[in-house]
C-alpha cells in the first residue's frame, strides 16, 4: 500500500489551497490577521509530498518568531493529510512591509482599525523617503 502511495500523483495546486487555508488559521498573537493575509508567507514549495514554507516576521526581533513558525508547521500537518513532511524556514533577511498584505487582509486591518493602515503606511513611507508607492 505505501508503494501504491508514493506512486500516486498528487495536485501541487489544491494541496497548494490546503496550505493557504490552513495557514489562515494561524494568527501573529499580536495583530489579529492570519500569517497568510499579512503577508508573512513568503513562499510555498511543494513537491514530493513535502512542503517548505518561507515565513517572514513583522519585527525583526519578533520574540515569537519561533512560535509562529512552529503554529503554521503544526497547522499544516493537522490539516493537509496529503503532506508527508513540512519544513517552515523563518526568512530573517527579507525585509517584510505593509504592501504584502493581502486585500482580505487589507479589508480585515480596515475594520478592525476604521481606515486603510497599508496606505497610511505607503503615504508616510514615501514622505520619509520621497521614494512613490507601487500601487
Amino acid at each position: 500500500m505505501s508503494a501504491q502511495k508514493t506512486k500516486e500523483v498528487i495536485n501541487v495546486e489544491e494541496i497548494k489551497k490546503k496550505v493557504i487555508e490552513a495557514l489562515k488559521n494561524v494568527y501573529d498573537p499580536e495583530i489579529p490577521v492570519n500569517i497568510y493575509d499579512l503577508g508573512l508567507v513568503y513562499d510555498i514549495k511543494i513537491e514530493d509530498r513535502k512542503v517548505k514554507i518561507r515565513l517572514g516576521l513583522t519585527a525583526p526581533g519578533c520574540p515569537i518568531a519561533g512560535q509562529i513558525a512552529f503554529m503554521a508547521e503544526e497547522a499544516i500537518r493537522q490539516n493537509v493529510p496529503e503532506i508527508e513532511d513540512v519544513e517552515v524556514e523563518l526568512d530573517l533577511e527579507t525585509p517584510w512591509d505593509p504592501r504584502r498584505v493581502t486585500p482580505e487582509g487589507r479589508k480585515q486591518l480596515k475594520e478592525l482599525f476604521g481606515y486603510d493602515v497599508v496606505e497610511e503606511w505607503i503615504q508616510r513611507y514615501d514622505e520619509i523617503y520621497g521614494q512613490q508607492s507601487s500601487q
